[in-house]
């Protein structure tokens, strides 16, 4: 193993959300930052668009193979680029609940409380969706948290087929809102893009790489502006971080093993950031072993890689009675059952149920690919591009609750990744009012879930919105991270991605990767004066 002759301030490891966002802000200090990312630029490229490419040969999902509890192999659903998992994002950026930082009661258990609170959040969610430049209306959505400033960009404009029904689901007396987008589409008066918009109103979106560059993915938002506007900042492409090296002590990260063109050699910072996705991180910590950390980098709760959530989500085909048209689909979202019936009138039960929303719509190859011998009974005589001109797609996401047995980790080598359901009953209830809005908004009411959205082949490979594997916390017995994420007992290692999540809401959880990144880059700019 070689060293580095280089030494930086910083060394970030992982370009997603949580480490471009932060790369972008250290850099501003002139410090000297590193940013490492495992992979490369995804390339641009007519696949980019191609829905047999994206979504049934998994073109851009790593090809490495995991084994489940079960024993069976799969692919995880991650895409290594700079920019992570956001490269194929949908695009939503929520807000959680001002609940969802509290303790929640759901029939399988408790989704716990936050140790730090919404209030402390704003201020860095609002920054965070004015980087990302998120495009949202306030007041649409009565769920959403308290905040003094408006969106600083107009929501993305209904197509007529999506408006008719945003206006159906208010004659039901539901709150249909536009959601708030990463979609960098500029429009013209009529909704069309302008001739200089990034993003164009096209199919091509929810889980595609954009082509044109036009979604607020970290590469495009925070890694390339922040390269082109700060020369202390360097970022290394093609980089593996092995494991974390420590002192005798165990207490201070001094290097990290990275695998660099096939060799190994060894970097120095004072500070190190990791943000390699909840997944990823986790593994790394685990591969970081030490006399003082024989289980695992900053394992002493034995909580390392345990508490994994990923949503309860859903893809949802259904047809509409009538043809649409719509092309940039991803616009609508409904929260009316996001609480239990106390604060969420339109859900007759006590427990929350979770979030709807439009997805990117369907097209004849998806839907072919998919199968769909118990859909084609109530369609036998239809095409698969009939029923995609006629397709209504929704997304719906129910939480997920922290188990301790749901967890990554290394058994002879080789990732396991244990995963048991949890919080079923809320999202199968989900799905039953879903059917009950299409039977009164002119849409078929059979719906059919979409197994290949984003490569989710087995259920358990379906990695998006992955979270909570070295969760914070107050008490060091129980939580792998201090409140301001800097792993307990190591004075210089902070994690910036969802691992630290103790809970995840029923929202995507982007923008709270986003702003919290934002929040730790503040505690660390006070310790780099």
């Amino acid at each position: 193993m070689t060293a580095s002759n280089d030494r930086y301030d910083v060394i970030i490891i992982g370009s997603g959300p949580g480490g471009g966002t932060m790369a972008w802000r250290l850099a501003q200090t002139g410090k000297r930052i590193l940013l490492i990312e495992r992979g490369g630029y995804l390339k641009r490229e007519r696949e980019n668009w191609d829905s047999d490419a994206v979504f049934r040969q998994g073109r851009y999902q790593t090809e490495e193979t995991w084994t489940s509890a079960s024993g069976e192999e799969f692919r995880p659903g991650l895409h290594y680029f700079v920019g992570g998992n956001s490269k194929v994002y949908g695009g939503v950026l929520f807000r959680l609940r001002l609940e969802d930082f509290e303790t929640i009661r759901h029939p399988d258990g408790v989704s716990p409380e936050w140790p730090v609170k919404y209030d402390e959040f704003e201020p860095y969610y609002q920054a965070a969706e004015e980087l990302f430049q998120v495009r949202g209306r306030r007041g649409e959505d009565p769920t959403e948290p308290p905040s003094p400033k408006p969106y600083a960009f107009a929501p993305i404009s209904h197509e007529p087929r999506i408006q008719q029904l945003s206006d159906d689901l208010e004659r039901e007396g539901l709150h249909p809102f536009h959601l708030p987008m990463g979609a960098l589409l500029v429009e013209d008066q009529t909704g069309q893009a302008t001739p200089h918009s990034p993003l164009l109103r096209c199919d091509p979106f929810d889980g595609f790489p954009s082509l044109t560059n036009g979604k607020a993915d970290a590469q495009i938002i925070t890694v390339d502006p922040a390269l082109a506007s700060n020369p202390n900042l360097t970022l290394l492409t093609g980089a593996y971080a092995e494991r974390l090296l420590t002192n005798q002590d165990g207490t201070v990260v001094t290097g990290i093993e990275v695998t660099l063109d096939g060799h190994t050699c060894r970097m120095t910072s004072d500070l190190v950031v990791v943000a390699c996705g909840a997944l990823s991180s986790a593994l790394l910590m685990l591969r970081s072993t030490s006399d003082n950390h024989p289980e695992g980098l900053g394992n002493a709760s034995g909580q390392l890689g345990r508490n994994y959530m990923r949503h309860n989500n859903a893809t949802i085909l259904a047809i509409s009675k009538t043809p649409n048209p719509t092309q940039f689909q991803k616009t609508l979202g409904l929260n009316d059952f996001y609480h239990g019936h106390d604060k969420s009138p339109a859900n007759d039960w006590e427990f929350p149920l979770g979030h709807i929303q439009m997805v990117g719509k369907s097209d004849g190859i998806q839907i072919e690919a998919e199968g769909l011998p118990g859909f084609m009974q109530w369609f036998p005589t239809m095409p698969f591009d009939w029923l995609a001109k006629h397709s209504v797609d929704f997304w719906l996401t129910s939480e997920d609750l922290p188990m301790s047995q749901n967890r990554i980790y290394y058994r002879d080598g080789r990732v396991h990744l244990d995963m048991t359901p949890t919080n079923m009953e809320a999202h199968q209830r989900l799905k039953d009012k879903l059917r009950a809005i299409c039977s009164a908004t002119d849409i078929h009411p059979h719906l059919f879930e979409r197994k290949l959205y984003l490569g989710k082949d087995v259920p358990v490979g379906g990695t998006a919105h992955q979270a909570g594997t070295l969760r914070f916390g107050e008490n060091p017995t129980d939580s792998v991270l201090d409140r301001d994420c800097k792993v307990h007992g190591i004075d210089n290692l902070y994690v910036t991605d969802a691992s630290f999540f103790p809970s995840i809401g029923a929202v995507n959880p982007t923008l709270t990767i986003i702003a919290n990144a934002l929040r730790v880059a503040d505690r660390i700019v006070d310790r780099l004066v």
